[in-house]
């Protein structure tokens, strides 16, 4: 008698349910059947005994689940097959049957959703796929067995190599997998048409069994077997088709069980997930051969009740007003979301069932509104409710869950619910509710049950969804479904434990950890290759996040874990992300960036370092978006807590403190960064010793650990808004931008007699006014209830605020020594209490003198980090002083900053100078001995940003001409050597300078590697006297400053290098100079109030003068004020200067997108100017706005691929999200030219206006969303803009000199010919007057800066004869001292310019004398760069600097030649009279055509000028006329000459058009 089978089966009940979708070709029966309800599956609590070999028959539970998995009962054993054969298949879905192995245990195992499902070491075959951790390794592999019937057989064998072999029908289908660990236990996944499996006997696989006792079975093993099978693993993570060898073509035919392997069983624990309540199913186990009869396909076969329930939950065909419904009623979606935040409810279509899930997937939210998704229930029928705008209106029967709160009938119950608030949830993010049997509410977050809401629910309740504010889509979620299922079972896993749903404590003999690799669950976007070694985005130009990749295993306290970047694509803003997490990679569910994760996580990010998505470091070491392919990064978790980054081996120093243990490394493949790779044998610099005690400056990359032997450290109790860092000794306000106060620091113990506690300043924002307050305070920390300022406490507080001394928010003293507004970045501020209770204040290490006394003896150092002051570290000074200075009551002087006597100075000049130059009195004097050549002096050391080199003339030689000369170099003095030992010496003169980078300011020239990049800089250095001061600085900003007689002359030029040294040349008539200057820091400009302008470009500053008071028929239009900046985060080719108001594209033609930081204001008028342009590119810029908000949004290469809430212009179109709206909208903007001002402005109804040199060219854009902010792409041929300042007498500067500058037979044909750039005819806004609108659109075509003239009101008057007889102007007047006539220009039409504020302008006017000057079109430009008529040097405008112009430099003159003298400038004719100076033959005229009626007209130009008395000589004219000169005067001084420089002044631009 043979054998009998000896096989157990599963039968899962057959039901109409609708499966996973595949991928797989399904006919169109499987489609149609789709919309079936889903079947049951294995249900939980059914288990399989070894004792039972009969029928055996078990109900089910309800439940929220319904699973299909199996698990065999034990490990498989080496080269055994373990077989099932498919029993039954039903064609009501697509897919089939799964199969594969896991090392994860059954008896202690979360069972997922399928197999596919299965983390932590698992390998499934599903259809012809091979999935590792639910991911594909292998796409095409053996038999599909989706394809099987009813009757095959399939099997998995593990061999004793570590293969994973599939077995089809007694055919091997080769190597489907290696390095499988030791123990794996076999999966089977009833899926799709599979609905009942026999398990066969073993049989031999491909290799022999290996002959092991059985184990007996264990109670419970630990999780972590599983773990440490995955750790078996890691030696070989890669996949591969092992190459073909000789394998069985058929299984044996006996059937017999073999004595040295049991029997398998099914696991007893079959699934951990319930059916729904409202649905029902059997579960058929058999253990021993089918029945007689009931074979495969078998009629006969056991079944269990048919499922008669189709009701799933859906939304209700009645809705909101707004909502649209899809999917077949399972999404819900608000229309018009940018438009409308209510009127968006939905309802379930039937009542909930006791204990039955209503969930929901947030789809799509808009970042516009506040608030957001509410849910609920209530007992309205949805088919009688007249739906409400939002649910909680409703006054009877719902309860809502709003915020973190539960609303009863539209009333507050429950403020805070849970610590979940429903406004902050994001894309993807679950919610569900229950209402249990008990009548119990229940809400769940991501699967996290909230806890009872409300303890009485009705017992027929409707769910209910409220798209409301950002809340746009959602989608009912069936946990029957398999994506759904998956994802949400991620999102507890994850909300669960920062450490992972399934993490163990490890066993005490744990082996020594692997190899570190990357774990296979890696980000949507993101793949592992290279046997885990590489990480990559495959597709990294089309996306640019969701490339999170995490180690395999935990790191080791000192393991550094470093990745070197291989590849990156130029196209987005920002870059890699390392840090650290607590969460296990098995069961995170991966965000699209490592930032977002709001728990158990450090990232450094740029320059910065982040803490569960929070700034805790704002500059921190080296940033990270400036690295290239080649660069490594990497990251150590320290024994003592603390974590530590490195950039190409080198620390970064300590960025966090108490980093727990087990942490896994994270990689963010972000941006730019398209692949990295593990670097093994790691060698880093270890952690940086404290900073050596004269370092007096802090940062947070590099702490000072010992703090000068001091323990003095900030409490941890402070303000709301601040944060403490760096161990205690860095504080930092966060959301600088939009919080200035709430920002107190205190320090962690009392200050000792004469002890120091100092503070460096290390972070500021040009936002608010004031600025950081000191002082000292008797209170506790523990006692102080911290208010909102310091000042605002009424007793035991001593504080200095500016330059006040305040006790108890009274002020005691005022003018202190010390101004603390005006301190900047790297001041710093030190506070005592000496033995005899006296406060003194020290600024930079200067001792301010004693503010007060009385103070008690126990005080705590305080610090309020205040308006401008963002963040300040202790310094290593803190600690006890020298009793001398801890006692003295020497007041210092009360001038800040002080600067240095010339006895004493710090600063010398290098001992490699020169071959002609002597340094005498200790290197602080340096003399030119010989020659006007060989003179240059260079500092002894680096400048510190914002010291500045300050030297005195002390000797000149007149036969000399030319200037002394000044600038920044990179080149080392000590590298130049005297011209020998292989240093190249030192040239003869500061041009010839050019091994290294060098910048110099020469007369009024600025030139970079002796190439000329600008003119005009501020006061010319050939007028320099004895005892004239010139000095250097370089800015925080990385500009450099020339300073002449203490006047900062503004900018020379920008991006200046870090490490420079200062560099003189003794040229020409300088022999000698001396220094005067210190190594002490000077006041930062910005900190500087803005000096007063002048407003005096008119006649109208008298009161007898009414001509001003025309405002010429325009209109006023506001503008934003100065506090305007670009924001931080742009474009990756954008440097930020002068600043953050002036923004360099620095590369390539792209990524040059920068965003104004202050949002768009209704009726203020926001403005850049064109810098430069490259005339290698074609385009140029664009501009627009934004609706999202800008701080945290990753930029394209350009503004046109921006895809959402972007408005944009560019050329002759409007674009909204990359598609054009509009064509030939206002002027071409790709053919604007340097100097042109571009603006935005919101109207009062929300349209968009461009402007174009100041005039409005209509609605671009109506019914912008706010807040926008406006954008600028510095895209093509635009390479440098600048906001234009809008303050009176102290403009925005232009970009002037040859630039600017146009031939004359150009600009004369460009009239000529039309083609004149400039606005189009709709552009003016003139009504009033025709000749005035005539005369603007011809200065429009002129092309001129629009900073050089006056702003509205003031900016332009009409002479012509209707508007000089409505105000009753008279034709002369009298001007100066003594009092001379002039004409006024009638027929002309005035435009008033602006008038330098460093000259007495407002005396000028009305003591010089007026008069004309007839010009020509050509010569404007050049007359306006100059500043005056004459060859003079001072600009109405202090000038910006340009780009560099073609490199064409300039020869000096030979040793033995002596300098060119400079020529003298020509005559320069005027008249009182405008008749007689717009003579044709003096001005001479020009034809152009009237863009606006397209006529010809002739146009003439005249200059109307201050002249200085007795500086010109009047005479007869000399100028041929046609028409008899000016009755008026005497025509013996109706010509006036003159020949002196800085004789006249530019006061008016006059135009005459016939």
């Amino acid at each position: 008698m043979a054998a009998a089978v000896v096989s157990f089966t599963v039968v899962k009940t057959p039901s109409p349910s609708l499966p996973r979708s595949r991928s797989h070709p399904i006919t169109s029966s499987c489609r149609k059947a789709s919309l079936r309800p889903r079947r049951p599956s294995v249900p939980t609590g059914v288990f399989v005994h070894r004792r039972c070999y009969g029928a055996a028959k078990r109900g089910c539970r309800a439940g929220p689940a319904n699973h299909g998995l199996v698990l065999s009962r034990e490990p498989l054993r080496d080269g055994r097959v373990f077989t099932v054969r498919i029993d039954r298949k039903v064609n009501s879905w697509s897919g089939s049957i799964e199969i594969g192995v896991t090392a994860l245990d059954p008896s202690v195992l979360d069972f997922p959703s399928s197999a596919t499902g299965l983390k932590g070491g698992s390998w499934v075959v599903s259809g012809c796929s091979v999935l590792r951790d639910g991911r594909s390794v292998l796409e095409e592999y053996g038999q599909d067995l989706d394809q099987l019937g009813e009757g095959d057989r399939v099997g998995v064998e593990r061999t004793a190599a570590g293969e994973l072999r599939l077995w089809v029908n007694g055919r091997d289908c080769g190597v489907a997998a290696t390095g499988l660990p030791a123990r794996v236990w076999a999966v089977v996944d009833l899926y799709g048409k599979c609905t009942q499996v026999t398990v066969l006997p073993p049989e031999p696989g491909f290799s022999s069994p290996t002959p092991i006792p059985t184990p007996p079975l264990e109670p419970s093993a630990p999780p972590e077997d599983a773990a440490l099978a995955e750790q078996g693993t890691s030696r070989d993570e890669a996949f591969m088709v092992s190459p073909a060898q000789a394998r069985p073509e058929t299984f044996p035919n006996s059937l017999e069980s073999h004595n040295d392997f049991a029997s398998m069983e099914l696991s007893e624990v079959v699934s951990n997930a319930i059916l729904s309540a409202y649905n029902g199913g059997l579960l058929n186990v058999n253990l021993s051969s089918p029945p007689a009869g009931e074979g495969p396909g078998s009629s006969g076969a056991a079944t269990s009740p048919i499922l008669t329930s189709n009701d799933a939950l859906l939304f209700h065909e009645k809705c909101g007003t707004l909502i649209k419904l899809s999917n077949n009623n399972k999404t819900a979606e608000r229309r018009r979301p940018l438009d409308e935040f209510n009127n968006g409810v939905v309802m379930t279509n039937r009542p909930l069932r006791d204990n039955e899930m209503f969930e929901i997937r947030i789809d799509k939210l808009v970042d516009k509104w506040s608030g957001s998704i509410e849910i609920g229930v209530t007992t309205h029928n949805p088919n009688n409710l007249e739906y409400p705008a939002t649910m909680t209106n409703l006054q009877s029967g719902t309860i809502m869950m709003s915020g973190c709160g539960i609303l009863t009938n539209g009333k507050g119950t429950r403020r805070e619910y849970c610590e979940f608030s429903l406004d902050e949830l994001q894309e993807g993010d679950h919610i569900g509710l229950t209402r249990k049997s008990n009548s119990a509410l229940h809400f769940f977050i991501n699967g996290i049950d909230q806890g009872v809401a409300t303890p009485l629910t009705p017992p027929v309740v409707y769910g209910v969804v409220d798209l409301y504010g950002m809340a746009v889509k959602v989608t009912i979620v069936h946990n029957n479904n398999h994506s759904d299922r998956l994802r949400r079972n991620n999102a507890i896993l994850r909300a669960l434990s920062p450490e992972g749903a399934l993490r163990r404590a490890a066993p005490a003999a744990q082996a020594e950890p692997e190899r570190l690799l990357f774990h296979p669950n890696c980000g949507q976007k993101a793949a592992i290759t290279h046997e885990g070694r590489t990480a990559l985005r495959p597709h990294a130009t089309d996306d640019f996040n969701h490339g999170v990749v995490l180690s395999s295993r935990a790191l080791r306290d000192g393991e550094v874990f470093q990745v070197r970047i291989d590849k990156m694509v130029d196209k987005w803003a920002g870059s890699i992300e390392i840090g650290v997490t607590t969460h296990n990679p098995a069961y995170l569910q991966l965000p699209s960036t490592m930032t977002n994760l709001r728990s158990g996580t450090w990232m450094m990010t740029g320059n910065g370092v982040m803490h569960n998505g929070t700034t805790i470091l704002d500059e921190y070491g080296h940033n990270l978006d400036r690295l290239k392919a080649g660069d490594t990064v990497g990251v150590v978790r320290r024994e003592d807590g603390t974590l530590h980054f490195f950039v190409n081996g080198m620390t970064q120093g300590p960025a966090a403190w108490n980093v727990p243990p087990g942490v896994y490394a994270v990689v963010d493949l972000y941006g730019q960064a398209a692949q990295a790779t593990i670097v093994d044998d790691v060698e880093v610099t270890p952690v940086p010793e404290p900073l050596p005690e004269g370092n007096n400056q802090v940062s947070p990359s590099s702490p000072s650990s010992g703090v000068g032997g001091s323990d003095l450290r900030f409490h941890q109790l402070h303000g709301s808004n601040a944060v403490i860092t760096n161990g205690g000794r860095t504080a930092l306000r966060h959301n600088c931008r939009s919080e200035f106060n709430d920002a107190i620091v205190i320090s962690n113990r009392a200050l000792r007699d004469g002890e120091l506690f100092e503070i460096v300043i290390q972070k500021m924002v040009d936002r608010w006014s004031g600025s950081i307050e000191a002082g000292v305070t008797a209170i506790r920390p523990e006692d102080l209830e911290f208010p909102n300022t310091m000042t605002d406490i009424d007793y035991d507080t001593w504080m200095l605020s500016g330059t006040a001394i305040m006790q108890d928010g009274n002020t005691m003293r005022n003018n202190y020594g010390c101004d603390l507004d005006a301190l900047g970045t790297g001041a710093r501020i030190g506070m005592m209490r000496t033995s005899k209770g006296d406060l003194h204040y020290f600024i930079n290490g200067q001792d301010q003198g004693a503010a007060c006394s009385g103070l008690p003896p126990e005080v705590y150092a305080v610090v309020d980090l205040y308006g401008q002051c963002v963040q300040v570290s202790i310094t290593n000074a803190t600690g006890p002083m020298d009793n001398s200075l801890a006692t003295s009551n020497t007041a210092t002087e009360k001038s800040f900053p002080l600067h240095s006597p010339v006895a004493g100075v710090a600063h010398r000049f290098h001992g490699i100078c020169g071959k002609n130059v002597t340094l005498e009195e200790d290197g602080t004097r340096a003399v030119r001995a010989a020659g006007y050549a060989h003179g240059l002096v260079f500092s002894t050391k680096e400048l510190k940003t914002e010291e500045v080199f300050e030297v005195k003339v002390e000797e000149l030689d007149e036969k000399w001409a030319g200037s002394l000369r000044i600038g920044l170099t990179t080149l080392a003095p000590g590298e130049m050597g005297p011209g020998a030992g292989g240093g190249p010496g030192v040239p003869p003169s500061l041009p010839e300078l050019r091994t290294k980078t060098t910048w110099m300011v020469s007369s009024c020239e600025v030139r970079r590697d002796g190439q000329l990049q600008r003119m005009n800089y501020g006061r010319n250095l050939e007028r320099l006297g004895v005892g004239s001061r010139v000095g250097i600085r370089r800015g925080a900003d990385d500009s450099m400053h020339i300073l002449v007689d203490g006047e900062d002359m503004g900018p020379a030029a920008t991006g200046i290098a870090k490490n420079v040294w200062a560099v003189l040349d003794l040229y020409g008539p300088v022999r000698s100079v001396s220094i005067v200057s210190s190594t002490r820091l000077e006041e930062p400009e910005g900190t500087q109030p803005p000096s007063p302008s002048s407003d005096t470009g008119s006649e109208g500053d008298e009161d007898d003068e009414d001509e001003e008071h025309g405002l010429g028929g325009e209109d006023q239009v506001a503008i934003m004020p100065t506090a305007l900046e670009f924001l931080e985060n742009h474009g990756k080719n954008i440097l930020l200067s002068n600043g953050n108001r002036t923004a360099t594209r620095v590369a390539s033609y792209n990524q040059g997108i920068v965003v104004i930081s202050q949002p768009l204001v209704p009726q203020l008028l926001v403005q850049v100017r064109i810098d430069f342009l490259n005339r290698q590119w074609t385009s140029s810029l664009a501009l627009g706005v934004i609706t999202c908000p800008p701080e945290r949004l990753n930029f394209p290469a350009s503004a046109c691929a921006l895809k959402r809430a972007a408005w944009l212009l560019r050329g002759h179109g409007v674009f909204h999200n990359g598609l054009k709206i509009c064509e030939k909208f206002g002027p071409n903007l790709d053919t604007c030219p340097e100097g042109t001002i571009l603006g935005l402005r919101l109207d009062s109804s929300g349209g968009l206006h461009l402007h174009v040199n100041g005039r409005d060219q209509g609605v671009a854009v109506p019914d912008v969303p706010q807040p926008c902010h406006a954008l600028v792409d510095l895209y093509g041929q635009c390479e440098q803009v600048t906001i234009v300042s809008p303050e009176p007498g102290a403009a925005s500067l232009k970009s002037t000199g040859t630039q600017g500058d146009m031939e004359k037979a150009d600009m004369v044909d460009g009239i000529k010919e039309s083609v004149c750039w400039g606005p189009p005819s709709a552009a003016s806004p003139l009504k009033s007057c025709e000749y005035h609108a005539l005369c603007s659109r011809f200065q429009e075509l002129l092309l001129l800066p629009e900073d050089y003239f006056m702003p509205q009101p003031k900016r332009s008057l009409c002479f012509c004869e209707s508007c000089r007889k409505m105000r009753g102007d008279e034709a002369h007047r009298r001007r100066g001292e003594p009092p001379r006539e002039y004409a006024l220009p009638f027929g002309w039409c005035r435009f008033n310019l602006r008038v330098n504020p460093h000259l007495e302008a407002g005396t000028l006017t009305k003591k010089w004398h007026m008069a004309y000057h007839g010009s020509n079109v050509a010569a404007i430009r050049r007359v306006l760069d100059r500043g005056e008529l004459g060859a003079g040097t001072a600009s109405i405008l202090s000038c910006r600097p340009l780009k560099g112009e073609p490199r064409g430099g300039f020869e000096e003159p030979g040793e033995n030649c002596a300098p060119p003298r400079e020529e003298q400038p020509p005559p320069v004719l005027l008249s009182p009279s405008l008749q007689y100076a717009g003579a044709e033959t003096l001005a001479s005229k020009v034809q152009f055509r009237d863009p606006k009626f397209q006529r010809t007209h002739q146009a003439q130009v005249a200059f109307q000028v201050c002249v200085r008395p007795g500086s010109y000589t009047p005479g007869p004219p000399s100028a041929i006329l046609r028409e008899p000169p000016d009755p008026h005067f005497s025509p013996a001084e109706l010509e006036w000459v003159t020949k002196e420089k800085g004789a006249t002044l530019l006061y008016a631009l006059l135009v005459r058009v016939e």
